[in-house]
Parts: structure tokens; C-alpha cells; sequence
């Protein structure tokens, strides 16, 4: 019997698993336990599952000299120093493609309410300041037909260009590697380099990982090349953002609206984009209904299950 730390309580019933194999503990807080927190509770437990707002760095693997598994609450896995979980033989799982139709509905939900001002709007009516229909109040972007440009077509870039399609958007994309042509056809995507994207699209959604080269990919600069009153999205992460450059554009009026669902420094907001109101800001909810919460717990159970039981588990990543 193991010992099995887990940052927070988890959706669904499979956590049940776990008890009846191994000695689990779960953090209260529904945040998790925070780098904090398990550089506090670790000793000789053998896994854990931290949320991807843990960061398990080298100050917390030394806490765990017994570690096997590392099963990551997320796709991304930022969170984790992977070079010395490496070095050290452990296992580190993550929790792919069940997520990504929940994160792409959510990033047409925040393309649409950034483009046509639904939170602005409701803001003004619950404060009792809306004086009624008026043809110059609220303008919006108009969302049909617009051109989006999606900054990484992996696979919910892609649900995004799906969904894209039925407001008959004109959908460009950028990454490393270009799809093949046929691939491109049967989305209906066409492939540009980033600076064209950036200054052609009246949309930039992010849907990228962060890595080295996508940390800080929206400068000032590149903010300054968007056409005047385009929008941008993101759901990919926080630091991929120069908030205080986007807020500039935002309160400069560059740019019409932001939607974020993802910040560099969760859960604090940077104050100059909390004093914006063509902004909005979602608490990272992108994968947030059931099915996929639950599912997300599922594979992080069965990774942990799988490398105590001393097999391979199928969301390796490390």
C-alpha cells in the first residue's frame, strides 16, 4: 500500500479507487494545495496528483525521495520541472484529449462575448444603468464572417476552427509545423506566419502550449500590429500575455475587447486589466463542465493506479 497525496478535492466518484488500494490524503481546499502545501505534506509518498496551478519544482521533489508518478490534473505540464522528474525516474502523466471540446465551446463562448459585449451589457443593467434600446449603444464586432486567427492548430485549436466555421469565419493559422494540405482543406484553414496573423486577423485566439517560445509571444509590439478594434482571446495560458501591454491597447482603444479565461500570475488579475472594462475575465473555467472534470480525475487515478501497479500508463509525458 502506497502512500498518495492529492492537492484537492476531485469531481466524480473514481477517487474511491484510490482509498480502497493505497493510503490517500486530499488537501480542503478546492485550489489545492499549492507548491506550499506539498513542500509541507510530503514525505515518502510514492505519487500525487497536483492541479496544474502546483508547481512541483525541484524544492518539492526533494521533499519526495520515494516519488514514482507525478499524474497532472491538466493537459499543460508547465507546472513540473519534467527535466528532473527525468533524471530522477519518475512518471509524469497529464490529461489529454478528453478536454478539449469542453476548452474549445468555452473559447467560442468568450470570442462571442468579447466581440459582441454580453458581460459588458449585463454589468450595465445590474447596476440599473441601462436606459433602454438605443441604436448607437453597444456596437459590437461583428463575428460572422470575421477572420480568426488561431495561434497553435493542435487538437482544440482545431475544435475551435470547427465551431469557427459555422459563423462562416475566415480561419488562418500559425504554428511550427504546417498541416499537411489535405488537412488544411478538410478543416478550411489556411497557414500564415505569425506576424501576418497578427496584423491581418479581426480575432487572435490563443490555443497554444507555453514553452520558451510562446512565453510572452503577445508583446507590445505585436499588440500594436493588430488592426485597429480587433479582439483577442485567450485560453492557452497566462504568461503567453503581456497583460500590462494589453491593457494599454485596451484602454487605448487599439483593440475593441479581450477575452481571458487564463492570467500569469492566477489567481491575482493584474490591476490595470481589472480597470478595463472592454475585458472579460473568466476564472479559468475553459474545461469546466462535468463530464470533462470528472473524466480529467478518471485518467489521473488510472495513471497512478497503473504506475503503482508497475506499468506503463498511457498519458505519459515524462
Amino acid at each position: 500500500m502506497a502512500r498518495v497525496l492529492v492537492s484537492g478535492p476531485l469531481p466524480g466518484t473514481d477517487l474511491s479507487r484510490l482509498y480502497q488500494m493505497h493510503q490517500v490524503e486530499v488537501g480542503s481546499s478546492p485550489q489545492g494545495l499549492g507548491g506550499d502545501g506539498f513542500r509541507e505534506r510530503l514525505s515518502d509518498h510514492e505519487a500525487i496528483i497536483p492541479f496544474v496551478t502546483d508547481a512541483i519544482d525541484r524544492a518539492v521533489l526533494d521533499r519526495a525521495p520515494n516519488l514514482r508518478v507525478v499524474a497532472n490534473c491538466g493537459v499543460g505540464v508547465n507546472n513540473i520541472d519534467l527535466a528532473l522528474c527525468r533524471e530522477r525516474k519518475i512518471v509524469v502523466t497529464n490529461t489529454p484529449n478528453v478536454l478539449t471540446d469542453a476548452t474549445a465551446d468555452a473559447t467560442m463562448a468568450l470570442i462571442l462575448d468579447a466581440c459582441r459585449g454580453v458581460t459588458t451589457g449585463d454589468r450595465l443593467v445590474r447596476k440599473g444603468e441601462w436606459k433602454g434600446w438605443a441604436p448607437t449603444e453597444f456596437l459590437g464586432v461583428r463575428v460572422t464572417g470575421a477572420r480568426l486567427g488561431i495561434v497553435g492548430l493542435g487538437r482544440i485549436g482545431k475544435a475551435v476552427s470547427v465551431r469557427a466555421r459555422a459563423f462562416s469565419m475566415v480561419v488562418a493559422y500559425t504554428q511550427r509545423t504546417q498541416l499537411p494540405p489535405p488537412e488544411e482543406q478538410a478543416l478550411g484553414v489556411v497557414y500564415t506566419d505569425l506576424e501576418t496573423l497578427f496584423a491581418q486577423s479581426d480575432i487572435v485566439c490563443l490555443c497554444c502550449p507555453l514553452t520558451p517560445e510562446t512565453r510572452g509571444l503577445v508583446s507590445r509590439d505585436r499588440l500594436l500590429r493588430m488592426k485597429k478594434g480587433a479582439v483577442l482571446v485567450n485560453t492557452a495560458r497566462g504568461p503567453c500575455v503581456d497583460e500590462e501591454a494589453l491593457a494599454e491597447a485596451l484602454q487605448s482603444g487599439h483593440l475593441f475587447s479581450a477575452g481571458l479565461d487564463v492570467y500569469a500570475d492566477e489567481p491575482r488579475i493584474a490591476p490595470a486589466l481589472l480597470r478595463c472594462e472592454n475585458v472579460v475575465l473568466a476564472p479559468h473555467l475553459a474545461s469546466a463542465d462535468r463530464p470533462t472534470r470528472e473524466a480529467m480525475a478518471r485518467i489521473c487515478i488510472e495513471a497512478v493506479l497503473t504506475v503503482l501497479d508497475g506499468k506503463e500508463p498511457p498519458t505519459r509525458v515524462a
